[in-house]
């Protein structure tokens, strides 16, 4: 059987082809907000395909919550019960915020598998891959702080606040947890392995976490360590949580806190979008 490969064929070919594509509408390019959504849902199929990924987000917040309740409540607040009114908001901040470095961490691997090439070459808001990346982590976070909650509720925590309360501290919490990961994102277009994001991003949330009023009131500290802790963020995510989910006023701090959340996205974000550019 033979076929018609004459010019006259192939012209015909041609005129179906481009009549086809001309008599169909193209579609509208998608927008930043559903390009960062799709790239949010993937994250959360990775965790879907691989679900030991909360293992830190479940496991870890118990931990550190019945650790510290119980190693420093008798000695501390003479009881674990009266300790756990103020430790538990702290103890919820610091849990998120360590496992906002795997934001970093998991961009690295998709950068070394070569995934973010394609992601780069795809006719989409440039930053939307990232962006989804951070919101996807959210939902992680979320799920953190349920466990924390939780877990608090059980050992004898009673937020003044009430539900209300206790839903603006996670919300302001999911804020600067978010701004926070555009550092671990700088981070991992900088290095050149996960495991070197993983040690760096320790180096410092190591001092911002522990050099806090997390623990144990300032004023019990030496004076060069309560001038470090007056100027740290996490000092004042952690008072505005405390005051938020306890029922009072949080004062100047919420407003320090979404300043610095503000921030770290400019100056991070700017950083990472830069880097993006020409990532290997």
């Amino acid at each position: 059987m033979s076929i018609d490969t004459s010019p006259q064929r192939q012209d015909v070919e041609t005129s179906k082809i481009l009549s086809a594509l001309a008599d169909t509408e193209r579609p509208s390019p998608p927008g930043p907000l559903s390009t960062s959504l799709t790239f949010g849902w993937r994250a959360l199929l990775k965790i879907k395909h691989v679900p030991e990924q909360l293992f830190d987000v479940t496991v870890f917040p118990v931990m550190f919550t019945l650790l510290f309740t119980f190693l420093f409540g008798g000695a501390l607040a003479g009881s674990t019960v009266d300790y756990i009114q103020f430790l538990l908001p702290g103890i919820m901040v610091q849990g998120i915020i360590m496992i906002t470095m795997y934001t970093g961490t998991s961009l690295r691997t998709d950068i070394e598998k070569g995934v973010f090439d394609r992601f780069r070459s795809l006719p989409i808001w440039r930053p939307s891959a990232l962006v989804g990346m951070l919101l996807g982590d959210t939902v992680r976070f979320t799920i953190s702080a349920i466990v924390t909650i939780s877990l608090g509720l059980i050992l004898g925590w009673r937020p003044q606040g009430g539900p209300a309360g206790v839903a603006l501290g996670v919300l302001l919490i999911l804020v600067f947890a978010f701004s926070l990961g555009w550092i671990w994102t700088f981070l991992s277009l900088l290095l050149r392995t996960s495991g070197s994001v993983m040690g760096v991003s320790m180096l410092v949330i190591t001092p911002l976490t522990f050099g806090s009023n997390i623990f144990v009131d300032p004023s019990t500290m030496p004076g060069w360590l309560q001038a470090f802790v007056g100027v740290n963020p996490v000092s004042h995510l952690v008072t505005s949580v405390r005051a938020l989910m306890g029922g009072t006023d949080p004062g100047s701090n919420i407003v320090m806190t979404l300043v610095w959340a503000a921030g770290l996205v400019l100056v991070f974000g700017t950083l990472t979008m830069w880097r993006y550019r020409d990532a290997r």
